[in-house]
């Protein structure tokens, strides 16, 4: 049985009082490069976006967690997007917002919390992933969960100055 509730951290639906803390991370520029954004939102399009997020992934084709620490802070988003149910596939995103909480652990169990809900509750055939090659410590963290490099898209991204390479990263249940 999956559930989104590990040891250290747990995974919920946005709730209309995230508008904050996802609004922060949306206008964060040091993270529009991970999700190619490349103007702020505003709280009046954000509060939209929650209030649409009763959609189910079905009809959305993506579905966007909070992930909590088990004392109720939020600490970051997960998503699946490019949810595909002919060919049951999905990409996966992940995004820890303070450096602080990084590099504790709580990445790698949202991680396999959402692997698994993907895997037994979505029945899907594989997840993927799409990371700079510069972003060494989520290429390690997908990489320990069980994804495989499996290609290199040269000159992917443009910073405005310089274009970097981007690993697609693969995980088949088997």
């Amino acid at each position: 049985m999956v559930t989104l509730k590990g040891q250290h951290i747990y995974l919920r639906a946005l709730e209309p009082e995230d508008l904050d803390f996802v609004y922060e991370i949306e206008n964060e520029m040091s993270f529009w490069a991970l999700s190619d954004t490349q103007a702020p939102y505003s709280r009046f399009l954000i509060k939209q976006y929650l209030e649409n997020a009763k959609q189910d992934i079905y009809e959305a084709k993506q579905l966007r967690l909070a992930i909590c620490t088990n004392d109720d802070n939020t600490i970051g988003l997960i998503d699946v997007f490019d949810y595909n149910v002919k060919n049951k596939r999905a990409g996966i995103g992940i995004l820890i917002k303070d450096v602080p909480n990084r590099n504790q652990g709580f990445g790698k169990e949202a991680l396999q919390l959402l692997v698994d809900y993907c895997f037994e509750v979505l029945h899907l055939h594989q997840v993927f992933a799409n990371i700079s090659e510069d972003n060494q410590a989520s290429l390690k963290l997908f990489e320990n969960n069980g994804f495989e490099k499996i290609g290199l898209k040269k000159d992917w991204s443009f910073n405005g100055q310089n274009f970097s390479n981007e690993y697609i990263l693969q995980r088949i249940n088997n």
